[in-house]
């Protein structure tokens, strides 16, 4: 809908792609690019198209475009997901959304992914829906390292951030389960800028799913697969033990607890 739309608007005014560009300080190669879909661009390559045609619907159109993107990438990878047997991950500042309680999720996708209460529900009970291989008889095995910058990032509401440690805790004492922070000391690695999952699927492939701030990819092909895997095994030795880690949720837990004022009486 969006490429076509700013084809129509285009052709509308009778506009080469040249002249366009002259109009929007944009190539004429990327502006061909977005109307044939060939990439969504940016919210700012938007505005300027809606100063351009005196339109208020383009960046309207492009943050529509750019959610149905989201969603059927993040869709995707949920099968991918569901069918794995075993999971290794790497989250460099927020809980792993396998690990996250209701709040934290609510005001992690209400805070990076704003929209109406409705959609926002629906991404909540999405993600909370995907923490059912973790139990049950057919529970995977997963490993998960974490930032120590995930532990000093709290949420607003003291109350569900303490939830989400006592989760935490729970959940690193499950047979299934293992947590390791990487603590500040170990310094700079390979995956210092990306959340990573490693899965072992039950038709016997394994991918990875690579993460930034702004974008997921999914990798299938074996030669980057193992280099990804060598990364995060690199990694894991860094780490702090389980029980070094198991340790260290308990402080974080007592430093919220004690971060607490009492009311005044």
């Amino acid at each position: 809908m969006y490429a076509e739309e700013l084809a129509r608007l285009r052709k509308l005014h009778g506009w080469t792609l040249v002249e366009l560009g002259d109009r929007c300080n944009y190539e004429q190669s990327y502006l061909h690019r977005l109307e044939t879909g060939g990439r969504l661009g940016t919210l700012e390559a938007a505005q300027a198209l809606d100063r351009v045609y005196g339109t208020g619907h383009v960046a309207k159109l492009w943050l529509l475009a750019k959610e149905e993107a989201k969603r059927s990438r993040y869709g995707g990878f949920a099968d991918v997901e569901a069918d794995a047997t075993s999971i290794q991950e790497f989250s460099i500042s927020t809980v792993p959304g396998l690990l996250q309680t209701r709040a934290y999720a609510e005001e992690l996708l209400r805070t990076t992914a704003p929209g109406s209460d409705k959609e926002l529900a629906a991404g909540v009970d999405a993600r909370i829906s995907r923490q059912i291989i973790l139990s049950g008889k057919r529970a995977i095995i997963y490993r998960g390292l974490l930032d120590e910058s995930v532990l000093r990032r709290p949420t607003l509401s003291s109350s569900s951030w303490r939830e989400q440690v006592e989760s935490l805790i729970e959940a690193a004492q499950q047979p299934n389960i293992t947590l390791q922070i990487v603590p500040f000391k170990a310094g700079l690695h390979r995956l210092i800028n990306s959340s990573l999952q490693l899965l072992w699927l039950q038709r016997g492939q394994t991918v990875t799913y690579v993460e930034s701030s702004w974008s997921g990819q999914l990798v299938e092909e074996f030669e980057d697969v193992e280099k990804l895997r060598l990364f995060y095994d690199r990694l894991r030795d860094s780490a702090l033990s389980p029980s070094e880690s198991l340790q260290q949720l308990h402080d974080t837990l007592e430093d919220t607890t004690s971060c607490v004022t009492s009311p005044q009486t």
